[in-house]
Parts: structure tokens; C-alpha cells; sequence
């Protein structure tokens, strides 16, 4: 944005009031010496006339008074300043400023539409190189001098001039263009901010400027990392920043422009943005990006950083590329007796860590680490990639789900996890033995973490659209029935039961435990196997179905 900037100093005689008037343009600002001491222990005011409405009311401070577009503060000359921000025609009019018990003056302020003051600018700049950029002016202001003001946190201080030269700054003015080049070289932290450029115009006892501002965000690039993951599969991305622990941190993609920065909005807790999942761990610094299923479109540049400051960023650049290969994501499904032992197998590659880790409720890869689980020694099949077998012993129910294995990378500051194999763990049950007319009750336990969720008990496929009709649900702590079919949910004791009465051949099969969350969840599963009664006094006949490690 563009901003006239309006300096004004006045010789006013002593007991005298000064009546004038300044020029500023529409979505510009004006900026005005009062040539009036500031007296820190005096109450200050600005109002709008003829109405008296008080803009700045009664208000006392050692340097800023701010409401709002509005701003009085103390120069370094102890001299009161009226910066008035992003002006409108509504703001014309007469104004009262004052020093109540020492002075007042009146001004009037013109408003004129132009198309010098409509543009703001935001400039990026990496840490230690050179930031320019150009300002446009009237053919009018040839011949003024420039000038460059920076917004302090209680000021706004002329830090170049003709009169006041700084090493690092410069300014170069193409007066066939009407445009001045400003240059600043080696930037450091320290010069993020609010930069205003103008020219300086002398008209009788005042000057005034039309100024350009500039947003300067400096950004610090810490390293380069390069990542790969497979389509279809998970990717972990962890991000430390351990000096800047309780800083907000985002993830953005710089091939794009960064036009969109992800972040959690929260600390400490899991968020979902888009595509991705993440979380800002305050305690080490790091933030963890979870991408839930990788697409070719992810490919490409991104910024993984913290914000320092409104004006100062670190980031580490992260250079993704989304491989496909016919092999990768692999499915595979174990099943696993409780109380037993299982071991499961996946493929990385020779150079990396391997990493073993258990969805959560929102689908989070969670790192297991528990003393049941144990990594055995791998074996290379070939140079390129080696097998790694993971054991997971005395199997409870907490250890049903979705587990995930894949290749662990390390960078200075980055760690990557690419997760390329998919396992789900179910857990069974001795079979469930009944006769023909009598009643069999399967027995589902379940972890305490599911207690308030509703659960149900399912036979065959036990998707949505293929449930078999003897499925019901059943919520914590009641009991539903319908025809042969009776559940019951015991919270207390961490169980819920499926009674079938009337107990007939159609009946034997395989029957699954579930818990309902975001998606089903099976776990667990039996068979029921059902005696007839017109074998008990023949040669006994069994009817059920083939035991398997596969889900139907």
C-alpha cells in the first residue's frame, strides 16, 4: 500500500492557536510533526469536529497512544506525531489534538481519490542476501529528495535520507520512469518489518511524501532434505525446531507459492488440515506432518518452518517426490490366537531404520513402544532392500488393528518415515460349540479405551453392505435384542456377549466382534460350530466352516 506521507513542522507563536491543513489520498496515510512537546504526564486527545467525536480519548502513555488507524506517539525530539493510517473520503474533516493543560491545534484533512496509495507489498528475503524493490512516483516530485521511514514498535523512525545515510541502504532514482529503487544488502533478522518510501516535498512551512509500503519478512533456510514415498502409501514427517519449542510451526508447499500454510492451530493435540494430519509437540520442538495416503499431486517443494516472529522465519526446505511401484503399498492380514504369539515381516530398504507403528482412532501411526513387541535380526535377499521381522507376544486385545512398517530416515533436522506395508492384525477365539434348539453365547472382550463406543457381532463379511441379518449393535451398558439374537455390553467387566437362542445348521459360521469408530472396526473372531441332534445317537456330525487366517 501507498501512503502519502504528510511532515509538517510548525512555528507557532506562544498562546496561539494554529489552524492548517493537509493532503492525503485514499488508502494512503498521513504523518504529521505537531512541532508540540509531548508531556508523558499529561493526558492526550484527538477528536473529529464539528461533532466532538473523540477518536483518542484522555489517554496517557510514556511514547504510543493507538486506537484503532489512528496513532499519536513521541518522536526522538520529544515532539507529539498524528499518524493517521489507510484513509477513506469519510476521514475528511476537521480535527482537535491536544495536551490537555498545555496545548491544542486544529487541522483539517483532504481526502482525494488517486491510484498512488491502493497497493500493499509483501517481500521475502533469505537471511543474509539483498532485498529490493522499486517505488513510483509523480513527475511532479523529480527533483525531492527520498526518503525511507521503518514502523517501530512504539515509533516510526527515518532511518534513510540525504541527510541520513545508512551503510546497508541505498537509493537509486530513475527519472525517466519516475521510479526510485531502494536496496537493502546483507539483511539480518533485525530488518523484518513495515518499511515506508516516499519523497520528501517542501511547500512553504510544510513537507509531505507519497510513500510505498513494504512488509519485509526475512527467512532463515536451515538445509535441504530430499524424501521419497510410495503412491497409496503413509508418509511421517517430524520438523524439529528445539530453540524455538513454543513457536507456531507450519508446513507449506514453496513449489506452489506457499499460498497455503498448514498448521495445527493447536499445540499438543492432533489436528486434521486437508489431506494431512498434524501435530505441534511443544515439549521437543518438533512438528510431526502425517500424509494419510500419498498422491502423485503431493509431489514437489515444500517449507517445513516456524515462525519466529511477525516478520522473522526458519525453515528447512523438503524436496518430495511420490514414487509407484506394483509392489508397494502391500496388504497383508495375520491372525494371531490371544494370549499367543505373532511375527510379522516387511521389506526396506538395505540403508534405512526400520519403523513399526499402530493406527490410533484418527488413523495416526503411532510409534509402538512396549516390551511385547521386538524387532528380530534382519536378512538381505539382495543388495538393494532386506527383510525385517517383527514380533508381537502375549497377544491381548489392545493389540488388534492396523499396523504399519516401513523406512526411517534421518537428516539433521529432519526425520522421515515412509510407510510402505499395511498389516491388520486380527485376533481369535476358541470356536464356540453348540446344540441344535439350545442357545450359544459368544463372548467378545474388548479394550477399555472402547467402552462408551457401540459394538456389534457380525457373521461372514461384516462390511455395511453385506452384514449378515443376524447382526446388531449394542451401546454401553444396554442390552438390545432382535429375533434369535441378544447382545449385552458389561463395561465393567470389559466384555460384551452375543446370545443366539434356537440354534440351527444355517447358524454355524464364522462371527466377528466389532467396534464401531470413524469406520468398523472387527478385531476379533470365532467360529460357532453347531451339533445336530439327529447325529448325537448316529455317528456324530460336526457342521461348521474351515478355519483361516483370511478375513472373508
Amino acid at each position: 500500500m501507498k501512503i502519502l506521507l504528510i511532515f509538517l513542522t510548525f512555528y507557532l507563536i506562544s498562546a496561539a492557536v494554529r489552524c492548517f491543513s493537509v493532503t492525503g489520498y485514499s488508502g494512503g496515510s498521513v504523518l504529521v510533526d505537531s512541532g508540540k512537546l509531548w508531556f508523558s504526564a499529561n493526558v492526550k486527545y484527538m477528536a473529529k469536529l464539528p461533532e466532538w467525536r473523540r477518536i483518542i480519548n484522555d489517554k496517557k502513555h510514556d511514547k504510543w497512544i493507538n486506537e484503532g488507524r489512528y496513532t499519536l506517539f513521541s518522536n526522538d525530539n520529544g515532539e507529539l506525531m498524528i499518524f493517521i493510517r489507510e484513509l477513506n473520503t469519510q476521514d475528511a474533516g476537521s480535527y482537535r489534538i491536544g495536551v490537555e493543560g498545555q496545548w491544542f491545534i486544529d487541522m483539517t484533512l483532504n481526502v482525494e481519490e488517486g491510484s498512488c496509495c491502493k497497493v500493499s507489498r509483501r517481500v521475502m528475503v533469505n537471511i543474509g542476501e539483498t532485498a529490493n524493490f522499486g517505488c513510483e512516483y509523480s513527475y511532479n516530485y523529480i527533483n525531492d529528495p527520498k526518503i525511507i521511514f521503518k514502523e517501530e514498535k512504539d515509533s516510526i523512525e527515518m532511518i534513510y535520507s540525504i541527510w541520513n545515510e545508512e551503510e546497508r541502504f541505498s537509493i537509486s532514482d530513475d527519472k525517466h520512469k519516475n521510479i526510485f529503487s531502494v536496496r537493502i544488502t546483507a539483511v539480518t533478522p533485525d530488518d523484518g518489518g513495515v518499511y515506508l518510501f516516499g519523497v520528501w516535498i517542501n511547500r512553504h512551512s510544510f513537507s509531505y511524501s507519497i510513500i510505498n509500503t513494504v512488509h519485509l519478512h526475512i527467512i532463515t533456510k536451515v538445509g535441504v532434505s530430499r524424501v521419497s514415498g510410495s503412491s497409496g502409501g503413509s508418509l511421517m514427517i517430524k520438523c524439529e525446531h528445539p530453540q524455538y519449542k513454543t513457536k507456531p510451526k507450519y508446513i507449506c508447499k514453496a513449489s506452489d507459492g506457499c499460498s497455503e500454510r498448514k498448521n495445527p492451530g493447536v499445540q499438543g493435540e492432533w489436528m486434521e488440515n486437508g489431506d494431512v494430519s498434524l501435530y505441534d509437540d511443544t515439549r521437543a520442538g518438533v512438528l510431526m506432518v502425517f500424509f494419510r495416503e500419498l498422491k502423485a499431486a503431493d509431489a514437489g517443494t515444500y517449507r517445513c518452518g516456524v515462525k519466529v516472529s511477525d516478520y522473522t522465519e526458519s525453515f528447512t526446505e523438503l524436496q518430495l517426490s511420490v514414487t509407484h511401484d506394483e509392489k508397494y503399498p502391500k496388504t497383508v492380514t495375520e491372525s494371531v490366537y490371544l494370549g499367543g504369539e505373532v511375527n510379522i515381516t516387511c521389506q526396506i530398504p538395505e540403508e534405512h531404520e526400520v519403523h513399526f507403528c499402530k493406527e490410533d482412532d484418527n488413523h495416526i501411526c503411532q510409534t509402538i513402544i512396549s516390551s511385547k513387541v521386538r524387532e528380530m535380526s534382519g536378512s538381505s535377499e539382495r543388495n538393494e532392500e532386506r527383510v525385517v521381522t517383527v514380533s508381537i507376544s502375549n497377544v491381548s486385545v489392545r493389540d488388534a488393528g492396523v499396523y504399519w512398517c516401513g523406512a526411517e530416515t534421518r537428516d539433521t533436522y529432519l526425520t522421515f518415515i515412509s510407510l510402505n506395508t499395511k498389516i491388520q492384525l486380527n485376533l481369535i477365539m476358541p470356536p464356540v460349540v453348540g446344540h441344535e434348539g439350545e442357545s450359544a453365547e459368544i463372548i467378545c472382550s474388548y479394550d477399555s479405551i472402547y467402552k462408551s463406543k457401540p459394538k456389534s457381532l457380525c457373521k461372514g463379511k461384516c462390511s455395511t453392505r453385506d452384514r449378515n441379518p443376524l447382526s446388531e449393535t449394542v451401546r454401553e451398558e444396554k442390552e438390545t435384542k432382535t429375533g434369535r439374537l441378544t447382545l449385552n455390553d458389561d463395561i465393567t467387566a470389559g466384555v460384551f456377549t452375543g446370545t443366539i437362542t434356537g440354534l440351527t445348521a444355517r447358524d454355524a459360521g464364522k462371527y466377528w466382534c466389532a467396534v464401531t469408530l470413524e469406520t468398523e472396526l472387527n478385531y476379533l473372531y470365532t467360529h460357532l460350530i453347531i451339533i445336530m441332534n439327529e447325529d448325537v445317537f448316529r455317528k456324530p456330525t460336526v457342521r461348521c466352516i474351515t478355519l483361516s487366517n483370511k478375513q472373508n
